[in-house]
């Protein structure tokens, strides 16, 4: 008679051979929707399958480079049309623009890449991070979710060592954006979105928020361009249009067209990152 121990054993092993066979039919599915996608594609954008990551939660693009979190809780970079790890850090949200590589952890610590792997940055939990302004470096405070931002001396000198100090926007957020020359977007508790045209990275002043209306959002970015890109609790991406010098926070909202719900975005360089519900990760041109 076989034991309990091999019984459980066997248990095991069928189960992950069920969740393996199930990962897979459901990547199939995803792949097929993918293909369809990209054949009923709108004119205004192209969308097909990008280097596949599966189970992808959220991702960023800046100054050409493309780096994403998947729901292991796993960071990984983009290159040569593959994806690489960045270590085994159990990390949330990952950011890369002007300030360097940042992130936050699964228990809303915050990270810095630094020499090859991710260290941590002391000071303050943040459960979003953004490195995407003119040196400073913004995210949301854990608990509170009041809107801190890191001066850029602080951001591009910390090492590693010792205690970062954040100033307070005064300004209670769920996510955060800022573009080198164009400004910071942000969104609200109550998904309502903001904009504000200028933020000094050496001492984190802000020219005042100004809301912009016409839809709400789960989450915004605005790119090194200054495009800006939305997702709605629908799971719809939506594009801010007519931005301009005598009108930075633009005129409208265009709906961007994508045959799956999508929970996350990013954009670079004429490329736009969208990654579905189902974690499949999709890339667009204009």
């Amino acid at each position: 008679m076989r034991g309990s121990s091999s019984t459980e054993a066997d248990s095991e092993i069928h189960t992950k051979i069920v969740q393996t066979q199930t990962e897979r039919h459901h990547e199939s599915c995803c792949s097929l929707l993918l293909v369809l996608c990209y054949l009923a594609g709108s004119q205004a954008w192209r969308c097909s399958e990008a280097p596949r990551l599966s189970n992808t939660i959220q991702i960023d693009a800046g100054l050409g480079k493309v780096v994403a979190v998947t729901k292991y809780n796993r960071a990984y970079f983009l290159t040569g049309g593959r994806w690489y790890s960045l270590g085994t850090t159990g990390l949330r949200h990952v950011s890369v623009g002007p300030a360097g590589m940042w992130a936050t952890g699964t228990s809303n610590r915050l990270y810095k890449y630094i020499a090859g792997k991710f260290q941590v940055a002391s000071g303050l939990s943040l459960q979003q991070v953004d490195a995407g302004g003119d040196g400073q470096v913004v995210g949301i405070q854990s608990g509170n979710l009041l809107a801190r931002c890191l001066r850029d001396s602080s951001a591009l000198a910390y090492k590693g060592v010792g205690s970062l100090y954040w100033t307070s926007l005064s300004r209670t957020m769920r996510y955060y954006s800022c573009s080198p020359n164009n400004g910071c977007w942000g969104v609200d508790s109550s998904y309502r979105v903001y904009f504000t045209q200028r933020i000094t990275p050496s001492s984190c002043g802000t020219s005042g928020w100004v809301n912009v209306p016409g839809h709400t959002m789960t989450m915004i970015e605005v790119s090194t361009d200054g495009s800006v890109f939305g997702v709605n609790r629908t799971g719809q991406v939506y594009q801010r249009l007519g931005i301009s010098r005598s009108r930075p926070q633009g005129t409208a909202w265009r709906l961007v067209s994508m045959c799956m719900s999508i929970r996350h975005v990013s954009y670079d360089l004429g490329q736009l990152w969208a990654v579905t519900t189902s974690g499949l990760i999709m890339q667009c041109t204009h």
